[in-house]
């Protein structure tokens, strides 16, 4: 059941199947990932495996190249010197390693653009200098290769060695990528070399994208992604460097790329508070969210409309009603933050017709079945009653307009709600008590639920003044306990 031996191991690399060998060599990767030495296996490896076509040998062979010691171990003598100089061992390169630049190099020459690709993305990982050194000419041959998948991985290739190790082995490499991504043609690959210039040299990239503001929207989502992390790492260095990326902000609010958008409207409003540009940004996300259906990615844009509201309020009340489209949702989170975020933007211009909607959206829950995904109905029906309630206290003038509609409620499952909002009506505004009485008297014979029927029956009590009223009420509440005795049933 466990892993086999160090000879066993070698013994299998030896032979001809190639299945054999890439399980041998698993074998050998697991026991070096455990902490076992394994010395002898690496000439094993390089003697026959090294040099196989088998693609899935030449990826464990990839591996083994990550996790095999590459250097030799200092002696006690040289550790001794190291340590009273002050300083760290000298590294040696293994002798071996000599014939695996060899093998890397020769892959990186392979006719199989697959192969050469494979290497590149590998040669990502590899950190040493010694290693690097000596087949960087054909990493830089490689950006000139006629596949695009060679293309893309040379230039991350590039990214990576100079990274590491720029002045030493590729001091020319923004500009060996800036003549490469100028004649460039494909997206992965463009993108790869922006990705090169963004981190490298700021200014071959910005004068990049100067050269190319019109055609960015062609280059991909990638690249698009890239330019926005480029313009707002060169604002927040230098805030006078807004100018010259507002255009290119503004053509990505209208990328079909839902992430290219966003990001363009997130980073537009970070760098300008001006009218035009938030209310760009505000279109923008009210777009996203009517157009997605993922429910975290319109958690997140709401989230964002809500932080955008506390400093431009004025602006998102005008797309106030774009904004309420998104109740559509069969998610209750997503029509409860909507409702959140709508309430905090309702003014006594607009209060007529979020009220309008609001009251759309109730009896549309009227004519859902009941067993609706996530139960929306019953949950929906209670937010949706609570908003209204909250407009009609702020608003008095649309009070009148909604209560006579919500009470129509009474006897469904959001009864509760729609009695206390009653409730609170009559108290706050008495001019409008004898419709209301007049209303409650007429529907009380419908309500089923026992609390419900306590507060109409207190309201009635309570309000009922006039002769009139007091005689319809007394007439309604006999008429419900039916005729004596008044004998409670099982």
């Amino acid at each position: 059941g466990g892993l086999p031996s160090e000879e066993e191991i070698a013994k299998q690399l030896e032979s001809n199947d190639a299945k054999i060998k890439r399980h041998a060599l698993k074998a050998a990767i697991m026991a070096m990932l455990g902490g076992e030495a394994m010395p002898r296996i690496l000439m094993q490896v390089i003697r026959f495996c090294i040099n196989s076509d088998d693609k899935p040998l030449k990826k464990l062979c990839m591996l083994y190249w990550e996790v095999v010691p590459k250097y030799q171990e200092p002696t006690s003598d040289e550790v001794l010197a190291a340590a009273a100089g002050g300083r760290s061992p000298p590294r040696k390169l293994l002798p071996e390693m000599i014939l695996v630049c060899n093998a890397l190099m020769n892959d990186l020459n392979h006719p199989n653009e697959y192969v050469r690709g494979s290497m590149l993305r590998f040669l990502c990982k590899v950190k040493d200098e010694e290693i690097l050194g000596p087949i960087i000419p054909s990493i830089k041959a490689c950006l000139q290769h006629r596949h695009q998948y060679v293309r893309k991985n040379a230039a991350m290739a590039v990214f990576h060695a100079h990274k590491l190790h720029g002045e030493v082995l590729i001091p020319d490499g923004p500009e060996l990528v800036e003549q490469f991504i100028n004649a460039e043609t494909d997206v992965g690959a463009r993108r790869n070399a922006f990705l090169m210039l963004y981190n490298e040299s700021e200014e071959l990239a910005v004068g990049y994208l100067a050269k190319n503001l019109d055609d960015v929207s062609k280059f991909g989502d990638g690249f698009a992604l890239l330019v926005l992390d480029l313009t707002r790492k060169a604002c927040r260095r230098d805030p006078n460097q807004k100018s010259r990326f507002v255009r290119v902000l503004f053509q990505m609010l209208s990328s079909e790329s839902p992430a290219v958008s966003y990001e363009a409207a997130w980073t537009l409003i970070s760098l300008s508070n001006s009218p035009t540009a938030v209310r760009a940004a505000a279109v923008t996300y009210t777009n996203l969210l009517n157009s997605q259906n993922d429910n975290n990615v319109m958690m997140i844009v709401l989230e964002r409309i809500g932080e955008l509201q506390k400093k431009h309020s004025k602006i998102l009340q005008e797309l106030l009603q774009d904004i309420l489209r998104a109740l559509s949702s069969p998610n209750p989170d997503i029509c409860k933050k909507v409702l959140d975020v709508a309430m905090t933007l309702v003014t006594s211009k607009n209060v007529a017709e979020v009220v309008t909607t609001l009251k759309r959206e109730v009896s549309k829950t009227t004519q859902e079945s009941s067993d609706s995904s996530e139960d929306k109905g019953k949950v929906y029906r209670n937010m949706l009653i609570t908003a209204i309630h909250g407009c009609a206290v702020r608003f008095p003038d649309v009070a009148e307009s909604v209560v006579h509609t919500l009470m129509d409620f009474l006897s469904s499952d959001g009864g509760m709600q729609v009695i206390i909002f009653v409730r609170a009506i009559v108290e706050r505004y008495p001019d409008l008590r004898p419709a209301i009485l007049t209303k409650l008297i007429n529907t009380v014979d419908e309500v089923s639920n026992n609390n419900v029927m306590c507060i109409c029956l207190w309201i009635l009590g309570e309000y009922c003044e006039t002769a009139e009223t007091v005689n319809d009420a007394f007439d309604i509440v006999t008429e419900q306990l039916g005729d004596p005795p008044f004998i409670v049933q099982a």
